[in-house]
């Protein structure tokens, strides 16, 4: 797995998609900076990623997956894919730890934005740490999402559409107290940017990234035997 995670991490930055996706994050994030640090005075750096993770996220989680599985198919490599002496769940896990990796990324980079807050007081490290771990824990489940859509079409642009509609889907509707409140992914960041770990929001963050991994496994695995 660990040789997938290498080739998927390098490919990224080997094309602009890499480069895009970092930028695009910090572009983002130092917008926010300057609304939510620099005027209001603010040392308080979890509302950033809060909203990073509402404007930026699902934009950069679909560029970043939506050629995971329909490259392959689009380009006739699939059955190269098929025939690795490596298991699908190396692969699957391969390709969704390396988009994790570029995430990561970005995210140490953000660390300058903490470095920066330390001119004007002391941010509470430990709320940013948890805050970190949330967004961990929602890229994680984005990712899965994004594969998955990947993986049931050979259109890239069609995986993007599908996972940005689901992904910014929350912003526009409201899906109340039901099951279908577990759809609002963004809803279980909330705690956490809040310097909260609620044992609740990461068993769903959790369980919704597995759910989508497995389905993606068996997806493969399918299409693997019919091939």
């Amino acid at each position: 797995m660990w040789a997938i995670i290498k080739k998927e991490f390098k490919s990224t930055f080997f094309s602009p998609v890499g480069y895009i996706v970092i930028a695009m994050f910090l572009i983002i994030f130092s917008a926010l900076f300057y609304v939510f640090s620099i005027n209001n005075r603010s040392v308080d750096l979890s509302s950033i990623y809060y909203g990073t993770s509402i404007y930026g996220l699902p934009i950069i989680t679909a560029v970043l997956t939506m050629k995971s599985f329909a490259e392959e198919r689009s380009k006739d490599t699939e059955q190269l894919l098929f025939m690795s002496p490596r298991s699908t769940v190396s692969i699957v896990m391969g390709k969704f730890f390396a988009i994790l990796a570029v995430i990561g990324v970005a995210l140490v980079l953000s660390f300058i934005y903490y470095v920066l807050l330390l001119q004007c007081g002391i941010p509470s490290i430990k709320l940013v740490l948890i805050t970190i771990l949330g967004f961990i824990l929602l890229s994680m489940a984005y990712i899965s999402f994004g594969l998955l859509a990947s993986s049931i079409t050979e259109s890239q642009v069609i995986a993007a559409i599908i996972t940005l509609v689901f992904l910014m889907l929350p912003l526009f509707a409201s899906f109340g107290d039901g099951i279908f409140s577990y759809l609002s992914l963004i809803d279980l960041f909330i705690k956490f940017s809040s310097g909260v770990i609620s044992a609740k929001e990461v068993i769903g963050l959790l369980s919704f990234t597995v759910m989508c991994i497995t389905l993606v496994v068996i997806i493969i695995k399918r299409r693997k035997k019919e091939g």
